[in-house]
């Protein structure tokens, strides 16, 4: 996946969903927050030596780039609406089960965008190499991935989209 300027990321319905909810909170309550606590220092005089006052400017400095990453991000998403896809390949959401050929551990993904993977949820990102590895295949295809501890090759079994 290139990254020129023309190229929007992939993410979920639900994962726009979840940095629209950390972008309301940080403009409705943690900036106005912190705003408050600059100004509360403040009041205390001398802002020099004042650690409160460094303080809340330090977490204000915080908010402000957050707010302005996930802005970034969701103006650079495409949002796809994983239920509605229907494909004959695996794809960019799919829900993947594929088995560990030498192991014959099951092992089952969803394909998401890169602030929604979670590993331990069963969430790979896009970018990830398993899930560069999957894109474009079907089931009973087989592909290679390289892992810390060698290749790791893994079938497919199942996938869908919901």
């Amino acid at each position: 996946m290139s990254t020129g300027t023309n190229d929007k990321l992939p993410m979920t319905v639900r994962g726009k969903a979840l940095l629209d909810a950390e972008l309301k909170k940080l403009l409705l309550e943690e900036r106005p927050s912190v705003i408050a606590a600059i100004e509360e220092a403040r009041a205390q005089g001398d802002i020099s030596e004042n650690a409160e006052y460094e303080s809340a400017k330090e977490r204000q400095s915080m908010i402000e780039g957050r707010i302005a990453e996930i802005q970034g991000k969701l103006a650079g998403a495409e949002v796809i609406d994983v239920s509605t896809i229907k494909a004959d390949r695996v794809v960019f959401g799919a829900h993947v089960k594929a088995v560990d050929t030498e192991s014959e551990e099951e092992v089952a993904y969803q394909i998401v965008g890169i602030d929604e993977a979670d590993v331990k949820k069963g969430m790979i990102s896009v970018l990830s190499p398993l899930a560069r590895a999957l894109i474009g295949k079907k089931v009973g295809d087989t592909v290679t991935v390289q892992s810390p501890k060698g290749d790791k090759e893994f079938e497919i079994l199942h996938f869908e989209y919901k």
